[in-house]
């Protein structure tokens, strides 16, 4: 795959030029402001929406869907327990892991996002619709039309929604959790870490949740500085591939499988969140750090 300078954005001077005054205006946005601004209907409609989503329209849904299913099935990650690290309101990322794992906690910092996750696992009326994604794994699993088998699935699955921060040593402080088979995080890091040297930390923080030999998920986008969520700007640390290679791999984790998705350029969707790529990277933990 290409990596992060071979996309076609960064050919693009006028786009580059843009970028970097966004990266020299945007100052890192803390937790409090996302306790604070961040609105999980917005987000969700913005990013996921089925018509106009930029997930949806990028390809990086689909991309993370399918990741996601092949690791849980013929990548062998299974085991009793998994921990989803700043899901936000989405559930999407465990549609395949319930079918892998017996327990799965849901870990994320602000309350609205935790209530709103509350709030699907009691089947409440009038919540973001994940009838594409749903569809759409149902059909990789060869079961085409039980949307509502696999809704229930996850709901049953999903034990617990708890608050985590994952700058602690222990992210799920003061909930102390048997070590876990898997953790997973997608989307969610390069929102929480202000610089290169917190990112890593943050990756020694999660492997304290894990087994060894269990294994890691990160699912993330490269290149980016800003994204928007409705009327707010949140900032996002620009990461890329070969950093996130070394984050991983120097942490005691042995890479078993990365993919880069590459993005083009579309000014529209870039003004809303200017990633130039998404990746996926499965590890397996070797050993404490």
């Amino acid at each position: 795959m290409p990596t992060i300078n071979e996309t076609s954005h960064s050919s693009d001077p006028c786009s580059c030029r843009r970028l970097h005054s966004l990266t020299m205006s945007s100052g890192f946005t803390d937790k409090l402001v996302y306790q604070n601004d961040f609105d999980p209907k917005d987000y969700l409609d913005q990013y996921y929406g089925a018509v106009s989503g930029i997930f949806i329209k990028d390809g990086y849904l689909d991309f993370i869907l399918k990741k996601l299913h092949r690791a849980f099935t013929k990548g062998g990650v299974k085991g009793d327990s998994m921990i989803d690290i700043g899901p936000g309101p989405a559930i999407y990322q465990e549609l395949s892991a319930c079918e892998a794992f017996k327990d799965i906690t849901a870990a994320d910092f602000t309350d609205r996002n935790r209530e709103y996750l509350e709030r699907w696992r009691s089947n409440e009326p009038g919540l973001f619709d994940w009838t594409p994604a749903l569809k759409f794994v149902c059909d990789l699993e060869g079961r085409s039309g039980k949307l509502a088998e696999k809704q229930e699935k996850l709901r049953k699955t999903l034990k617990r929604v708890v608050k985590c921060d994952v700058t602690k040593s222990n992210p799920l402080d003061p909930l102390v959790l048997p070590k876990a088979d898997c953790v997973l995080t997608v989307g969610c890091l390069e929102c929480a870490c202000k610089d290169l040297e917190t990112y890593k930390n943050v990756i020694k923080n999660l492997s304290s949740l894990l087994k060894v030999g269990g294994h890691l998920i990160i699912g993330s986008i490269l290149g980016s500085t800003i994204f928007r969520c409705g009327s707010k700007q949140f900032s996002l640390l620009n990461l890329s591939e070969d950093f996130l290679k070394r984050a991983v791999t120097e942490t005691g984790f042995a890479i078993e499988d990365l993919e880069v998705l590459p993005r083009e350029y579309d000014k529209p969707l870039f003004d809303i969140c200017n990633h130039t790529a998404g990746i996926f990277i499965l590890a397996r933990k070797l050993k404490d750090i």
